[in-house]
């Protein structure tokens, strides 16, 4: 029986030589060095939890269908990163009934508030420094 053996890029090792080349000449004539540029909240950047929190940035509270209507989700997904954003305390659920109808509402917590000022505050930066390069 035979065995199929993964071939290897016949540039690769050129290609290694080449880049190890550049890196080199880029140190011995002292190429301008990239920005530095802060690290992003790596929780708020995703895009389905940037947007739970910026409408719930906006809003005093909405509750799990406005949610999933504002953001065009699925009750799964927004499950998932509404869960995300309530244990690192960015957002606080509350579950009640109206009458027999079982509701939930979410809010943005004082964590979560600070945590987007600072995450658009180093978005800013990031836009400051591409617009200036």
């Amino acid at each position: 029986m035979a065995r199929a053996v993964p071939s290897q890029h016949k540039h690769a090792k050129h290609a290694s030589r080449t880049h190890e080349g550049r890196r080199d000449h880029a140190r011995e004539h002292g190429s301008p060095q990239a920005p530095e540029l802060p690290e992003l909240d790596r929780l708020i950047h995703e895009r389905m939890r940037l947007g739970i929190v910026s409408a719930l940035a906006t809003n005093d509270s909405l509750s799990f269908n406005d949610l999933k209507r504002v953001l065009k989700t699925t009750d799964g997904n927004l499950s998932v990163h509404a869960r995300k954003l309530e244990e690192a305390q960015y957002i606080s659920c509350v579950k009640f009934f109206e009458g027999r109808v079982p509701r939930t509402e979410y809010r943005l917590t004082g964590t979560g508030r600070k945590a987007l000022t600072e995450y658009l505050d180093q978005m800013e930066q990031w836009i400051r420094v591409t617009r200036e390069h």
